[in-house]
């Protein structure tokens, strides 16, 4: 052994081949704090002293090599000045030199999964053996910045501009096969032999059958591409990529830009030209967000993880109420292995839910994501029924049925007759007091709301909603379930429309609002999707459905009736009586059609102006400022009053709830980064400017103190 830290350690065998050694002390993981770069960079030193040395592997003593950078530690960069974070920089940039400056052959023996930093690495050695099972990529792009340790100036020498400019816009996680097909590496093998074959490329260096040297001159040296060429790859790439990331998102046009300036510099010039750029995306407000959202996504999963950790697990689900919600539940339970029954009181209902998961089966076989075999077997772990019969075996009960109060309590309480005392029993209703459904339950302690999002094989929110009597072994039991669905959980406490409903409804008011005032729902929902929402409030309206709205608007105005209560009739309210339920039904803001994919395709149709020109009370000119301040100072203030009233316990589960329910633009970091990013003294005086709209438009009394404190959400 001639060098041991706690993260790396170097042993050099009898032929004079070194295997370098990445293993964190106390970790599960391998990662690139400071710790393990600092004793990489020790170990590389010690390796150029080495007489003789033949060759070096870099491999790992965990399940994965490098899964990149330590977050946590990495983003107090960003706070440093430009001239200390280029130094930060330059030193990792100058231990991966160093390692494919070494007087021999390197190879990376990749065993598990290589992300950003470990990857960086991994393109430092000469070589690369992947194990079969393995993934690698550099997803720095989804956290707003783009590789800045060597990654925008190997990866192209090695693949090819246009194939790095796919996978650093990208930001996928590629599979072995498709990595060996794009020449990202040199072979793949079954993971137990990833060590043994990159001991065997050094052999064939050795002896003369591979020539590493030249493999170091050509990724050293500038690519050749004529201006036609270079034209060509630039300008189909920043076409395709430009429309998908859309203009909140930088970063991947920012790696394009580098990507093309660097292929024409040598390698220091190309290294220098990518700290630039990093340095800048670094000190934006995107990186800021989506790095913020990335620590909120681990400590909620760290929280739910606690609330799980002495559940007993869910060996057999059942959900009352088939259709689609009910079909959408039953295949997400099946599909993570949990078999589950589907019960409906009528036989087409039952028809209705297993075409819903057999349709979204054949999808994941058509996308050679599953095999035949595999989806026949998930989908007869899916039972229907029209009777109680086996539910004496049941560990957890979901409730889909119709979002009516009383319907809802007697299904309940009947269920609660047919399952075992200990089994528990949810409602996936979407804005009903749990603690009201629970009144006329005989185990109330065994009752919580498990609230799915629609449609449920694509939304990744599950919120756990505590009753007054749900005790901590129901959460718990709901929310290792929710995670065996591979769901995220967001434990919250009861009140109508809980977290997200109860922060969705107010936007929605500010909408109605604006529609009472003769506002173009189209002009609406063009300037809330230019903004960064994923669809404007009229279209949302559709996908949720009116009749759905129309109900929940009616619970929020009874539970809130002092700023969501409103006078007369609105958009929502004439749509409902008018029978256009939105999507379910082919008309609501727009009309629908089937497009070729059988999917529905929006449609505007003048006849809904005449249709919605009774609710018309006055005539206001609204800017886009308008139109966005409007929608969000009442979404944004909510959330706030959640956080207040501790509907829900922090910043991170607020923020995390809104961006994986209802698509809040990720860009923006949640509504309560929003608010720290703006400046709290800054929102109340905008929302003040549209005080004459009423209480949803009024900040909280501890908003206006925070104000004057400069105190934010999320802290310093």
């Amino acid at each position: 052994m001639i060098f041991e830290g706690q993260a790396v350690k170097v042993a050099v065998d009898d032929a004079g081949v070194a295997t370098v050694t990445l293993d964190l002390v106390g970790e599960s993981v391998n990662k690139f704090n400071s710790l393990t770069l600092n004793e990489l960079a020790e170990a590389v030193t010690a390796l150029k002293h080495i007489d003789d040395l033949q060759g070096v592997i870099f491999a790992s003593a965990k399940d994965v090599f490098v899964v990149g950078a330590d977050i946590t530690e990495f983003t107090s960069w960003f706070k440093l000045e430009d001239d200390d974070l280029a130094d930060k920089l330059r030193h990792a940039h100058s231990i991966f030199n160093d390692i494919s400056n070494l007087c021999c052959p390197t190879v990376a023996a990749i065993n598990g999964v290589a992300l950003g930093g470990g990857m960086e690495l991994a393109l430092a050695c000469d070589y690369r053996v992947m194990a079969s099972t393995a993934k690698i990529g550099l997803p720095e792009t989804q956290l707003g910045i783009y590789p800045g340790w060597g990654g925008t100036v190997r990866l192209p020498r090695l693949i090819g501009a246009d194939n790095a400019c796919e996978w650093i816009c990208g930001g996928a996680q590629k599979r072995s096969e498709d990595a060996f097909k794009d020449g990202a590496v040199d072979a793949v093998v079954p993971a137990a032999k990833v060590n043994e074959s990159a001991r065997h490329l050094i052999q064939q260096v050795l002896d003369g059958k591979l020539n590493y040297h030249a493999r170091r001159d050509e990724l050293r040296a500038p690519m050749e591409f004529t201006p036609i060429e270079k034209m060509m790859v630039f300008e189909s790439v920043r076409g395709v990529v430009g429309a998908k990331a859309g203009k909140h998102y930088p970063a991947p046009m920012a790696a394009i830009k580098t990507i093309e300036k660097g292929i024409s510099q040598d390698m220091e010039k190309a290294l220098d030209t990518e700290i630039k750029g990093f340095i800048k995306l670094a000190k934006g407000p995107v990186a800021k967000s989506l790095v913020n959202l990335f620590l909120s996504d681990q400590q909620i999963k760290k929280t739910a993880g606690k609330y799980a950790k002495n559940a007993t697990p869910v060996k057999q689900a059942a959900v009352l109420g088939a259709g689609i919600m009910g079909g959408g539940v039953a295949y997400q339970s099946a599909s993570k292995g949990t078999p589950i029954i589907m019960k409906d009181i009528r036989p087409e209902a039952l028809e209705l839910g297993l075409s819903e998961a057999n349709k979204l089966f054949n999808g994941q076989v058509e996308r050679g994501r599953l095999t035949t075999e595999k989806a026949f077997k998930a989908m007869n772990a899916i039972v229907p029924a029209l009777s109680y019969g086996e539910f004496e075996h049941v560990d957890l009960v979901v409730e889909a049925v119709v979002e009516n109060v009383k319907i809802k309590k007697s299904v309940l309480a009947e269920v609660e007759t047919k399952i075992a005392d200990d089994a528990i029993l949810t409602s996936n209703t979407s804005t009903i007091s749990i603690t009201e459904l629970a009144k006329d339950l005989k185990r109330p302690e065994n009752f919580c709301g498990m609230h799915f999002f629609n449609p449920v094989h694509r939304m990744p929110l599950v919120e756990v909603i505590r009753g007054e009597k749900t005790s901590d072994a129901a959460i718990a039991k709901t929310v290792a379930y929710a995670q065996a669905m591979g769901k995220t959980p967001v434990v919250v406490n009861d009140c109508p429309g809980f977290l997200v409903n109860r922060v969705l409804f107010p936007y929605f008011a500010g909408f109605s609002l604006m529609m009472q005032e003769g506002a173009d729902f189209q002009v609406v929902d063009k300037t809330m999707e230019k903004f960064g929402w994923p669809m404007g409030p009229a279209y949302l309206l559709d996908v949720v459905g009116i009749d759905t709205a129309y109900h929940a608007d009616q619970v929020m105005a009874e539970g809130f009736p002092d700023r969501m209560k409103h006078e007369g009739t609105n958009a929502v309210d004439c749509l409902f009586e008018l029978e256009r339920f939105g999507q379910k039904n082919g008309k609501g803001f727009y009309t629908y059609e089937p497009d070729r994919k059988g999917k529905p395709k929006k449609i505007f149709n003048e006849e809904i102006d005449v249709l919605l020109s009774s609710i018309v009370v006055s005539k206001s000119e609204l800017s886009e400022d308008d139109i966005v301040a409007r929608m969000m100072i009442p979404l944004c203030i909510e959330t706030v009053r959640c956080l207040e009233e501790n509907i829900v316990a922090s910043a991170a589960e607020a923020d995390m709830g809104l961006i994986y329910g209802i698509g809040f633009p990720p860009y923006l970091g949640g509504a309560l980064h929003y608010l720290d990013q703006m400046g709290l003294q800054a929102f109340c005086d905008l929302a003040d400017k549209y005080s004459h709209l009423g209480k949803l438009y009024e900040p909280t009394a501890k908003m206006r103190d925070m104000a004057k404190n400069n105190d934010t959400y999320y802290g310093a």
